[in-house]
């Protein structure tokens, strides 16, 4: 079973901040590709260092998975963001300057012709298909709750002042639960994988309008957090753009 996978990834600090919280981790082989962004939180660099070890935890375990199509491979992607919390939770308790650090996570596996997601926070996964701009992953935020309620629309949510407020994340407390989110991959397909220092400043028009390029995942990449910047680049940004090439659907299926 293979599948052909293009992949670009970055992160950049932005304009305005002085250190970077984000973290990723992106690899790919012709059997599959396991992505994972965090957007770390708390003082005294704890950010950085909740999102590192979130993305350590999360990727080793997700490198034993051979396919998502495997039995029990959404409960392993489940349980690598439960350790996660667990180990970034209890160096919080452990450590007086790492009080208040949490992070967010989104993972993409993709094999065969399956994607597999995990998700926690309101970092993003995105798929662009036939032209079209989709949202895979709902936000862990204030303001998706608000947009939920009726309370606000999405434009608004956008400029809420609470806009960067989320209502979960890894290694806050004690424990938590994964959204997981699962479907069809496509040859031409194009997922990307984002921290909100680039959905918070691009809108999904431009980021389809930009995604549709004719370039390299590197490239799009590229242009994605210069485009975040040019806008004020208010937070670090981080992009995974991943356009597959080829799937080989299951000979049974």
């Amino acid at each position: 079973m293979t599948v052909q996978l293009a992949v670009g990834a970055r992160s950049d600090v932005g304009m305005i901040r002085s250190g970077n919280e984000d973290n990723f981790f992106a690899e790919a082989d012709e059997r599959r590709g396991v992505f994972v962004v965090a957007d770390g939180m708390g003082g005294h660099a704890a950010g950085e260092v909740a999102s590192e070890m979130a993305v350590q935890i999360v990727a080793r375990q997700l490198l034993t998975i051979a396919s998502v199509r495997d039995e029990g491979a959404a409960h392993k992607v489940a349980q690598s963001l439960k350790d996660a919390n667990r180990a970034i939770y209890e160096r919080m308790l452990a450590e007086v300057d790492k009080q208040g650090m949490g992070t967010t996570a989104s993972v993409l596996m993709l094999s065969d012709n399956q994607y597999l997601i995990g998700q926690i926070g309101d970092s993003r996964v995105y798929l662009l298909r036939d032209g079209a701009l989709a949202q895979l992953t709902k936000d862990h935020s204030y303001v998706q709750e608000q947009v939920d309620a009726g309370l606000l629309t999405p434009e608004q949510a956008r400029y809420h002042p609470y806009s960067n407020v989320i209502t979960r994340c890894v290694g806050a407390s004690e424990s938590v639960e994964a959204d997981i989110y699962h479907g069809e991959a496509r040859p031409g397909d194009v997922f990307l994988v984002a921290s909100d220092g680039l959905t918070g400043m691009v809108d999904d028009r431009r980021l389809q309008e930009m995604l549709l390029a004719r370039s390299g995942p590197g490239r799009i990449v590229d242009a994605l957090i210069a485009e975040a910047n040019s806008r004020g680049g208010l937070d670090n940004i981080t992009a995974i753009v991943v356009q597959v090439a080829a799937v080989d659907a299951p000979a049974n299926g």
